[in-house]
C-alpha cells in the first residue's frame, strides 16, 4: 500500500460489483469488511461462497476469508475508505431509485472521520456524489465536505465517483486490466482515490471531477444501447424485407468505416438497459435519439415472441423449445433477460406447450415457475420433442450442438447462432 491511511476498508453492498472488489481488495492487502443488508448473503460470503456463478471468484473469496483480511457481516464498520456498491434500479415511469444508495450512506455516516474516503461505485445520475455530500452534511455537521471545483479543506471527509467497469464472466479480470474513471469532488478527493484503485489496478486511472465521470459512465452504456438498437432495427426491416440479417450485417462491415454490431433478443442485464434512463430523466428534451433507441429494444422480444407465434400457426398443440433464459450467452444472470421476457411471453398462450433449457439454471425462474405449460429440459430432450426451436441465448452449449440438428425443425434464431461464421 502506498498510503497506509487508506487500508482499512468497508464495502457497502456484496453484489455483482461489491464482492469482487471486496475480494480482490482483501488480497491485495487491505482489510475489508464486507456489508449487505441480505443475511443470507452474509451467510454465503462468510462460508466462503459467492451467491452468483463467477469464474475463479470463489477461489479469490476463500483466500481473502482465510488470511483474515475479509470478513462479512450486516452493519458497517469504521473504516479509512468506505465503498458504495449496492443497486440503483429504475422505478416508476423510468426513473432512477437511488434509495439504496442513501441508505448506504445514512449507515455509515455514524462512522465517518476526518480524513476518511468515501467511493461510489453504483452507476447514478449526474450530480449524485454532490447530493451524497450533503446528506452526509446533513447528518454530520462536525465534519467538514468538500465542495465540487473548491480546494479541498483541511481535514475533510473525501468524495469520489469511480464507477464499475466490469463485464459478468470476467469480472476479476476485467477489474484488474480495465482502465478506471475517478472522479473527485476535488482534485484532492481524486488523487486520494487513485491511491486506493492503484494497489490492485493495472489499467491506467484517468482523474477528473465527479460530474465528468458520472456522465461518462452513463454515456458508455448508452452509447451501447443505441447501437444494439439500430442492429434490432435492422433486424426487424431485415424480417420484412425477406433479407437474413446476418448475411446484411457481414457484408456491410466489410465497409472499413463501418462495425454493425450483432442484433439480438433485445437488451438485458442491470447496466445497459437501465443507465440510459439517468440521461433521459436528466435531460428528457435532449435524449430523443437514447429514449428512442430504448424503446427500439424494449420492443424487441415482443417481436420475437411474434415471430414464433408465426411458425406455430396451423399446428395443433406445438412444443417450443426456447434455448436460452439468462441475459447473456454463459452467464446466470436474469436481471432484465429478454429471454426470459420472451419465454414468459410464450407462455401465457396456453395452446402452446414449453421446453426452456438454460445449461446455467437448475430450476425455472419466475415467473415460469409452476406454470403448468412449461417445463425445465436439457438440451437432448428439447431437441427430441420441440416442434419448434427458438434461440434466444448463444451459450457455448448451444454452440457446440450439430447445426444440423438445429434445423430439423422450424427455427427461430435470434442471436445469429446458425449464422455462417
Amino acid at each position: 500500500m502506498s498510503d497506509a491511511r487508506l487500508r482499512d476498508v468497508c464495502v457497502m453492498g456484496l453484489g455483482y460489483v461489491g464482492l469482487p472488489a471486496a475480494a480482490m481488495l482483501a488480497g491485495r492487502g487491505h482489510r475489508v469488511v464486507g456489508c449487505d443488508t441480505d443475511p443470507r448473503v452474509v451467510a454465503a460470503v462468510a462460508a466462503g461462497q459467492a451467491h452468483f456463478r463467477e469464474p475463479d471468484l470463489d477461489m479469490l473469496l476463500a483466500a481473502a476469508l482465510n488470511t483474515g483480511r475479509l470478513r462479512a457481516q450486516g452493519m458497517p464498520a469504521p473504516a479509512d475508505v468506505f465503498v458504495i456498491a449496492v443497486p440503483t434500479p429504475l422505478g416508476p415511469s423510468n426513473r432512477p431509485d437511488l434509495s439504496r444508495v442513501s441508505m448506504a450512506i445514512a449507515a455509515i455516516a455514524p462512522l465517518l472521520r476526518p480524513g476518511d474516503l468515501v467511493l461510489l461505485e453504483s452507476t447514478c445520475p449526474v450530480g449524485t456524489t454532490e447530493a451524497l455530500a450533503a446528506q452526509i452534511a446533513a447528518s454530520r455537521p462536525d465534519l467538514v465536505l468538500p465542495r465540487r471545483g473548491a480546494p479541498a479543506p483541511a481535514g475533510c471527509v473525501h468524495l469520489a465517483h469511480c464507477p464499475e467497469r466490469v463485464l459478468p464472466g470476467s469480472m476479476l479480470r476485467e477489474l484488474v486490466a480495465n482502465d478506471r474513471i475517478i472522479g473527485g469532488l476535488t482534485p484532492g478527493c481524486a488523487e486520494r482515490a487513485r491511491a486506493v484503485y492503484a494497489s490492485f489496478v493495472t489499467g491506467r486511472c484517468w482523474l477528473t471531477d465527479s460530474r465528468t465521470a458520472e456522465l461518462a459512465k452513463l454515456a458508455e452504456n448508452a452509447f451501447r444501447d443505441v447501437n444494439i438498437a439500430f442492429a434490432n432495427e435492422l433486424a426487424s426491416v431485415c424480417q420484412a424485407l425477406e433479407v437474413d440479417p446476418w448475411a446484411a450485417i457481414a457484408l456491410a462491415n466489410r465497409h472499413p468505416r463501418v462495425t454493425i454490431l450483432q442484433p439480438g433478443a433485445g437488451v438485458g442485464g442491470h447496466c445497459i438497459a437501465v443507465d440510459p434512463w439517468f440521461l433521459a430523466d436528466a435531460a428528457p428534451g435532449r435524449t430523443a435519439l437514447i429514449q428512442t433507441a430504448r424503446a427500439v429494444n424494449d420492443a424487441r422480444p415482443g417481436q420475437v415472441a411474434a415471430q414464433v407465434r408465426a411458425l406455430a400457426e396451423g399446428l395443433v398443440d406445438p412444443v417450443v423449445a426456447c434455448l436460452g433464459l439468462t441475459y447473456k450467452a454463459d452467464v446466470e444472470d436474469l436481471r432484465g433477460s429478454p429471454a426470459l421476457a420472451i419465454a414468459d411471453e410464450l407462455s401465457r398462450d396456453r395452446t402452446m406447450r414449453l421446453l426452456c433449457c438454460d445449461p446455467l439454471l437448475a430450476a425455472l425462474p419466475p415467473p415460469l415457475a409452476g406454470r403448468a405449460n412449461v417445463a425445465l429440459a436439457g438440451v437432448e430432450a428439447a431437441l427430441a420433442r420441440a416442434d419448434i426451436l427458438a434461440i434466444l441465448v448463444p451459450h457455448r452449449a448451444f454452440r457446440e450442438i450439430d447445426p444440423a440438428r438445429l434445423r430439423q425443425r422450424p427455427v427461430l434464431d435470434a442471436v445469429g447462432l446458425l449464422a455462417p461464421r
